[in-house]
């Protein structure tokens, strides 16, 4: 260790930081191997939190001995035999289907215990990793899943990515943060990395600097969304790649020694930035870095919102990228691997993921495009998906996390399928459903929200239920979506979903878009809305 835990004397912190003082969450990985020898039932309880750092979650029901586990894909870029692993590891250790994460990882399901050390060396063997995908620690380090192929993006973070991804995984010194910490580094001018729901995010900028007109970074810090969500904030510097992982490493101790230990509600990096507010945060920065120059001119025009739908030329002449919908991102491990192999046939095999929850083919040469595109897989992952279930994002839902209340990606996927026959609209409207207020389904920023909680019967039943929240946006500076009162039965939502959406293409103009339709009518009116929906539904 090369650092002084400065808060290890505080009387008041919590179990988990009393417990990470003791042993570092990387160790988890020297116990592993004797737990998947020894069963299930040899793991104390207090241990459970460790295996986060290896990407594990102990799933539910929790004594069965199984686990979900993230596989960090850095920006989303996978070759051919990482991919080929990834599906394979699917089909042979769990129950054969992978999910695509909003950070651009591969979720799998139902991983047994016994099998984690293998699956690690096959892993290793084609540079993946689980490690820190969990945990008190960096996550995935998301972005442009275009990146290096996008006519969109300022210049290439390839490079970036990997020199940051390199930097902070596995070092010790950044492996004990008061809890999880997600950078995005994009250049793609429609905000592809989501930068404002990120503790550190790097977005395109340019300055002149000596008569040069110089291509870089602007720098935010302190997004996050939870239960009590916050927008990112610009520093005013300007960065240049080179000098990309000096400031990461200088937001990263920041974090490290001064965020808060004391309750995990309030460990995010966005409560020390919004507390000693943005001009002290940028002033800490500058104490470690040295000067920087000050921001220059912010090169992003809009938000995409991160889908990439459709075959579109590459920058490379002659070279296209597919944009592929996979359902809220749940897909089997043989159609990954199919799509994998076609990759590989028409193109040089690499695959990326979306923080969309879907994927994307590139490199594919003009005179493969059409055979690639007449492929039956197509079918069932088109390139052209319907508008909701190709804009429906989900998070993992109860059927597998010990967080969330309720049912998700079945529910969205059957919500979005029965929109898209009943409700015909000129402009897509993106809902995103959530079981709880974790938000790893980003319902914050979504048109529509959908998140779950359990609601009370006359019979005082406890059952599935949802709130709607209306409005989210990461265009201009951003702006989260607002709750509308009232808990939906899970048995009504569709119904309720489609009589509000019918309400909306009656009463929006030509191409106006559900987010500035909620800002001309107001929250108010909205919620007057679904006050009368639900009055009709539960008479």
């Amino acid at each position: 260790m090369s650092y002084v835990k400065v808060w290890a004397d505080n009387d008041q912190l919590n179990k988990n930081e009393i417990n990470k003082l003791k042993k570092d969450g990387l160790s988890i990985f020297e116990d592993i191997p004797k737990y998947a020898k020894n069963g299930f039932e040899s793991i104390p309880k207090d241990q459970y939190m460790y295996f986060k750092y290896a990407g594990l979650t102990v799933q539910k029901p929790q004594d069965k001995g199984l686990f979900m586990m993230r596989v960090k894909i850095p920006t989303g870029i996978l070759n051919y035999e990482q991919a080929v692993a990834l599906a394979e590891i699917g089909a042979e250790y769990e129950k054969g289907t992978l999910d695509i994460t909003t950070r651009q990882s591969i979720q799998y399901h139902w991983v047994p215990l016994e099998h984690l050390p293998e699956i690690f060396d096959r892993l290793k063997k084609v540079d993946l990793t689980t490690s820190e995908a969990e945990g008190d620690a960096p996550r995935n380090v998301v972005g442009n899943p275009l990146a290096g192929i996008d006519p969109d993006e300022l210049f290439d973070t390839r490079p970036t990515v990997n020199e940051i991804y390199r930097f902070f995984q596995d070092n010790p010194d950044f492996s004990n943060l008061p809890r999880k910490y997600k950078i995005s580094i994009n250049a793609n001018i429609y905000n592809a990395g989501h930068a404002e729901i990120n503790d550190l995010a790097f977005t395109p900028a340019t300055k002149v600097i000596d008569g040069k007109k110089v291509l870089g970074f602007h720098v935010k810090v302190g997004g996050g969304l939870a239960a009590k969500p916050y927008l990112a904030e610009q520093l005013n510097v300007f960065v240049t790649p080179e000098h990309v992982t000096k400031v990461a490493e200088a937001v990263t101790t920041l974090y490290r020694d001064f965020g808060y230990r004391k309750s995990r509600a309030r460990a995010r990096l966005k409560y020390l930035v919004a507390d000693w507010g943005i001009e002290k945060f940028e002033e800490k920065v500058l104490e470690l870095t040295g000067p920087l120059p000050t921001a220059g001119k912010d090169e992003i025009v809009g938000w995409n919102g991160g889908f990439f739908f459709g075959a579109h030329p590459q920058k490379q002449v002659g070279l296209n990228y597919v944009g592929i919908s996979v359902p809220v991102g749940r897909i089997d491990s043989d159609d990954f691997l199919e799509i994998a192999e076609l990759a590989k046939h028409y193109g040089d095999g690499e695959l990326r993921t979306v923080n969309s929850q879907n994927l994307i083919i590139p490199n594919i040469p003009d005179h493969e495009l059409e055979r690639l595109l007449s492929e039956d897989i197509f079918k069932k992952f088109p390139i052209h998906p319907t508008p909701f279930t190709g804009y429906a994002m989900a998070c993992t839902g109860n059927e597998f996390c010990n967080l969330a209340l309720t049912n998700t990606k079945d529910k969205m996927k059957e919500i979005a399928a029965r929109l898209d026959k009943e409700v015909s609209l000129d402009v897509p409207v993106r809902i995103y459903m959530v079981g709880c207020t974790n938000s790893c389904g980003q319902r914050h920023i979504a048109d529509i929200g959908i998140q779950g909680l359990k609601l009370k019967t006359k019979d005082n039943e406890l059952v599935d239920a949802y709130e709607l929240f209306v409005g989210g946006s990461l265009a201009g500076e951003g702006h989260f979506n607002e709750r509308l009162k009232g808990r939906i039965a899970a048995s009504l939502i569709s119904d309720v979903l489609k009589d509000f959406l019918l309400y909306f293409k009656k009463e929006k103009e030509n191409g106006e878009t559900f987010f500035a339709f909620k800002n001309r009518q107001g929250t108010e009116k909205l919620q007057s809305v679904l006050d009368d929906l639900l009055k009709a539904y539960n008479n």
